[in-house]
């Protein structure tokens, strides 16, 4: 095990192969928040800062050093990548606990689950694709896929790593250059990444990095011209900015935003079972997900049951430093996040909820610097509330009643949101007849949350556009193209003269 210290080196940008500070030589504190102390300062980028790495993108491009090269050849750039993952797996672990604050537990996990998605990706890249088919006139006609050019990739704090990899693996397989942001509150772990790359000698200018604020870099490569698509992860808010900003450019854009997924539980389910996974839906990564199960819904005949079953295992969750191995869940992000996690358990209070556990900043136990959140449920909510209508994205969880199976899809349905759901029950033939009418793309029957390379991620309605992972994630980053080859080759003898 490799032992990281509770601080690290001041972090650079990677522009163009080589690493720099920002042009203005502006940083920003990066905080452990089970802590609050300092771990290390990162550049505060600026739009020129920006501007450079989109160049070097796009000059890498056009010069053709990684589009110009076989799919073979890039899978093996790809393939040393997740060997390299691998063989740093201990270190990046402990950083992303570190930056991020979540257990040791599901650190790892992530670690494991981003060389899995580089493999993914260079083992699907080789495979054949494209098709031709049949037309009228003596042609011999075919569609290929192409890449889409200059990429820009926004991702989110929840999973630093993680979701980092879901969006280059298959943006370099398709043989696109990069201009990548991390976020700013969690860029230790995708600053490691980057030096893989360069271990394992990346053409200068495929993969480039520019820290700093979403409002300055994030915009930079949402408006600017050379850009040829734009993927971004996050809340919605932030979504609706890019997909407007975008349009001035007629960027493509794949989005991933935010969710308030119904969790259904019908009275037939096993009842261990659906209390088991409905705690692993909300509080997982301390309900920092964007498909977290935030609401539960659960038949009206058992609903004083599970709520109490529910409220005296939530009780025992180990709340802790994610770097020790008997928490089960760790702190939120930042204090602002935080912040805004009490501020909607207030609310909760204010429109009438109850609240059956929780609710409360912990501040006892040597974890009063840190920014830990009591596991919270509530009960006795009504839909128009705005802890039910929203997302919260930390461990709160509103425990609704339903009558049967229209109320229960109705009240599935019932946000603006459509990302994710779950229904439990031993019928087999009502769940999927359920989970068929949830308007959500990533859905589970007895299980919440399992997630696979193999399979799209992305939601329906305000939950974004586009599907990353899978083949689907392949195809966001590729252009269609249809090649049309005359097999009689004379005049077509359209004109008289």
């Amino acid at each position: 095990m490799v032992e990281i210290k509770n601080r690290v080196a001041n972090l650079k940008m990677f522009i163009d192969g080589e690493w720099k500070d920002s042009e203005n030589q502006e940083t920003r504190p990066v905080i452990n928040p089970a802590n609050g102390e300092v771990i290390t300062h990162a550049p505060e980028g600026t739009v020129a800062d920006a501007r450079a790495a989109i160049f070097a993108a796009r000059r890498a491009f056009e010069e053709g050093v990684w589009s110009g090269l076989s799919a073979q050849e890039r899978a093996s750039y790809l393939f040393k990548i997740a060997d390299k993952i691998d063989e740093y797996a201990d270190e990046l672990t402990q950083l992303e606990t570190m930056d991020n604050g979540k257990t040791l537990r599901e650190a790892g996990g992530d670690i494991g689950d981003a060389a899995a998605c580089f493999r993914y990706y260079a083992g699907l890249i080789t495979k054949p694709d494209g098709f031709t088919y049949h037309v009228a006139d003596p042609m011999q006609a075919m569609v290929v896929r192409e890449p889409v050019g200059v990429c820009g990739l926004i991702v989110p704090w929840n999973y630093p790593l993680l979701m980092s990899v879901w969006k280059i693996a298959p943006a370099l397989a398709a043989g696109n250059t990069i201009v990548f942001k991390p976020s700013e509150v969690t860029p230790v772990t995708p600053k490691k990444l980057f030096e893989i790359f360069e271990e394992i000698g990346l053409p200068k200018g495929v993969a480039n990095m520019v820290m700093g604020a979403g409002a300055v870099v994030g915009n930079e490569i949402a408006s600017h011209p050379e850009v040829d698509m734009v993927s971004f992860t996050g809340g919605t808010k932030t979504g609706k900015h890019i997909m407007k900003t975008a349009a001035d450019t007629m960027k493509k854009v794949s989005l991933e935003l935010g969710g308030k997924s119904p969790n259904i539980i019908f009275a037939d389910a096993d009842f261990e079972t659906a209390v088991d996974w409905a705690l692993f839906g909300i509080y997982c990564g301390t309900g920092q997900v964007c498909s977290s199960g935030s609401r539960i819904l659960v038949e009206e005949s058992i609903y004083d049951k599970f709520v109490d079953g529910f409220v005296e295992r939530a009780k025992q969750i180990k709340v802790g430093p994610g770097n020790n191995p008997e928490s089960e869940m760790g702190p939120l992000v930042s204090q602002q996040h935080m912040e805004k996690v009490l501020h909607y358990i207030d609310l909760g209070k204010q429109e009438g909820a109850k609240i059956a556990c929780g609710g409360n900043r912990i501040v006892d136990n040597g974890l009063e610097n840190g920014y830990f959140v009591e596991p919270t449920v509530f009960v006795d909510v009504n839909n128009d509330m705005r802890i039910v209508q929203e997302e919260i994205f930390g461990p709160v969880v509103c425990i609704q009643k339903f009558k049967d199976e229209a109320e229960a899809i109705q009240l599935a349905n019932s946000t603006v949101y459509g990302l994710a759901g779950a229904v439990f029950s031993t019928d087999g033939a009502k769940a999927l007849r359920v989970i068929k009418k949830v308007r959500s793309g990533i859905t589970w029957i007895n299980a919440y949350h399992p997630t696979y390379n193999e399979a799209p991620w992305g939601g329906y309605k305000q939950s974004g556009i586009g599907r990353s992972l899978g083949t689907f994630g392949l195809e966001e980053f590729q252009e269609i193209k249809q090649i049309n080859i005359n097999l009689q080759v004379e005049p077509i003898g359209w004109f008289s003269n």
